[in-house]
């Protein structure tokens, strides 16, 4: 018997969302395969390498999920808490632990989008964020931030 919970169709545009590539790379794509030697690259006019994209991803991705889950959370200080100062990581377990934890928050985060949950409720710890916004406003910031991890590749060669 097909699922009746009035929220199902949308619960399932948000899942492909969050989880697919949809009209563009993924951010999985665009994060894989990127050599150890290219991660800590700041170009010249720009803020960040490829590294710090990831880890403020997974930073930001982690206090969007901890927000939506947890009313006493505290997120980071705001810029310097969501941006790694160094511009390498310290080697490829860093690297690694950074690509497994945007993937297992992200699915942690999908979890949370039960055929019943209700979406639009404000939650009590916030300001008028609830659950729809919060997962809107990953997959916006993953897209967005994606589209700057190929354009460096492209500036670095090592995008197809």
């Amino acid at each position: 018997m097909a699922n009746t919970a009035p929220n199902a169709p949308l619960i399932r545009q948000l899942k492909d969302l969050l989880l697919g590539d949809n009209a563009h790379v993924s951010l999985n794509d665009a994060l894989k395969g990127i050599p150890s030697d290219k991660r800590g690259i700041v170009p010249p006019g720009l803020p960040y390498s490829l590294w710090q994209l990831a880890e403020h991803v997974r930073i930001a991705q982690w206090d969007i999920l901890e927000f939506s889950r947890n009313p006493d959370h505290r997120s980071p200080k705001w810029p310097e808490g969501y941006w790694p100062k160094e511009a390498a990581p310290k080697d490829d377990a860093a690297w690694n632990h950074c690509l497994s934890q945007i993937n297992d928050d992200r699915e942690a985060f999908v979890a949370l989008l039960t055929d019943d949950a209700d979406l639009y409720t404000p939650f009590p710890h916030g300001d008028g964020q609830n659950l729809l916004r919060e997962a809107l406003l990953i997959a916006d910031h993953n897209s967005y931030h994606a589209g700057e991890v190929i354009a460096l590749r492209r500036l670095f060669g090592i995008w197809k």
